[in-house]
């Protein structure tokens, strides 16, 4: 059953997860009153262009310049730029990937700029300050938003299979035959000649719909392909999340859950690798395929799509009886080749401060950090007839979990990357990731 996300968002998002001196011309470039501000989401860039133009208002000796980079390229460039020495001032950085900045030294801790400033980080909902704490119990960032992951629907697609939204909401799964949740999915998908992929005569080769959409991104989170209903098994990513040394990609029923989901495409329920480039948004707005996974932050993206209607709900119900999301909660870093971090702190500060987020909550894109600007943003969710509702039910009805936080993750993702997409492709089935699996733990003992 649905519920209501109209409940008190302090209460919602208790989430249960278990997600210097300034100076001259900075690295990046910029003039000597201007910082630089990366961010990967395009669909933000007109809040946080907000934010710096109130966060200039109020601090009229500094500006802020907002560059914006695809995911990929986010992080190369990112990566690249701490390496030339060019890097921003400030940046939205990720739970899976700050811990090798600090290890690095790479960013600034914060703590001794909380404590001077007496910034009051209680006002973040619960769960999303304590992840930014390296091993070493250093704060590297401050809550800006928070997301989980669900399924977006065409709306017509669903109905002309017979389906509700309620049938979707009540699905359940599990890795040996996938539940009513692929039973769904084999009835979204039509052939070339209008059969069904649970009717008879149903021609896998030849499919002019699918059922289930899967983005071509093959990480060690899993988060925008089988996080969802791995995390509705009695497993996670690590012994100990975050700062884990051993991974558990080698654990049977985790991978018995990816050869299903991979398996999904032999079935022709789903798209083999290399069908499509492009994640679930372009998917479905192909009108190829039925539904697919995606993140809450980009719920604007899918409600624009021309001429199809999209609807949300939330991950199957698993094997431990609930639903569950990868949870994140990402936060701004300071990179410590900044020339300016006095400023770049002003700025740290200012967009984790109730007034930024505020403005953010009114664009209706994400859910702030800060419970009351995340009602704000609701009320503005609402204002536009889109019910986000799915988003909140892992907290209602189950379960949210943090990505694999560890040391040296750039590493540990070029091996899981490569083994996931193996199995995809076909070069291999879920045994492989035993092997995969050793060669993670190897780099983090060393």
């Amino acid at each position: 059953m649905r519920k209501s996300v109209h409940v008190a968002v302090a209460g919602s998002l208790v989430l249960a997860l278990g997600a210097c001196s300034s100076g001259g011309g900075s690295g990046s470039g910029a003039s000597a009153d201007e910082i630089s501000y990366w961010l990967w989401d395009s669909n933000q860039v007109p809040a946080y262009q907000a934010c710096a133009d109130a966060f200039t208002a109020k601090n009229p000796d500094v500006s802020v310049k907002i560059e914006q980079f695809a995911w990929d390229d986010y992080w190369t460039k990112l990566t690249a730029s701490f390496v030339g020495g060019s890097g921003p001032d400030v940046f939205v950085d990720h739970l899976s990937k700050y811990g090798e900045f600090a290890a690095q030294g790479q960013i600034v801790p914060l703590d001794d700029l909380v404590e001077r400033d007496a910034v009051d980080t209680s006002v973040y909902a619960d769960g999303l300050v304590d992840p930014w704490r390296y091993a070493d119990g250093s704060l590297y960032g401050l809550p800006k938003d928070w997301d989980t992951t669900a399924f977006f629907y065409d709306e017509q697609l669903v109905a002309d299979a017979g389906y509700t939204a309620e049938d979707l909401w009540a699905a359940d799964w599990n890795p040996d035959d996938g539940g009513t949740f692929e039973e769904i999915v084999a009835h979204l998908t039509v052939d070339a000649h209008g059969v069904r992929g649970d009717e008879p005569g149903f021609d896998a080769s030849d499919v002019a719909v699918y059922g289930l959409g899967i983005n071509p991104n093959f990480e060690e989170t899993g988060q925008m392909q089988w996080a969802n209903f791995t995390g509705t098994l009695e497993w996670d990513y690590l012994d100990e999340n975050p700062w884990g040394t051993r991974y558990n990609f080698d654990d049977p029923e985790f991978q018995k859950a990816v050869d299903w989901f991979y398996g999904l495409a032999d079935k022709g329920f789903a798209p083999a690798a290399g069908v499509f480039s492009e994640e679930t948004l372009t998917q479905i707005g192909s009108g190829r395929v039925a539904m697919g996974t995606n993140g809450s932050w980009a719920t604007g993206s899918f409600k624009s799509l021309d001429g199809i209607k999209v609807g949300i709900a939330p991950g199957p119900v698993g094997p431990t009886g609930e639903r569950a999301s990868l949870f994140n909660g990402v936060a701004d870093s300071i990179s410590a080749s900044s020339q300016k971090q006095d400023a770049a702190w002003e700025w740290v500060a200012f967009l984790g401060s109730t007034e930024c987020q505020d403005i953010v909550a009114e664009h209706a894109v994400v859910f702030p950090a800060i419970p009351s600007s995340a009602d704000k943003a609701l009320a503005a969710f609402d204002a536009k007839g889109w019910d986000v509702s799915a988003f909140f039910s892992y907290r209602e009805e189950g379960r949210t979990f943090l990505p694999p936080i560890t040391v040296r993750a750039g590493e540990v993702n070029a091996i899981a990357s490569v083994a996931f997409e193996d199995i995809a492709l076909g070069n291999a089935d879920s045994s492989s990731l035993t092997a995969a699996n050793e060669q993670i733990n190897a780099v983090l003992e060393d």
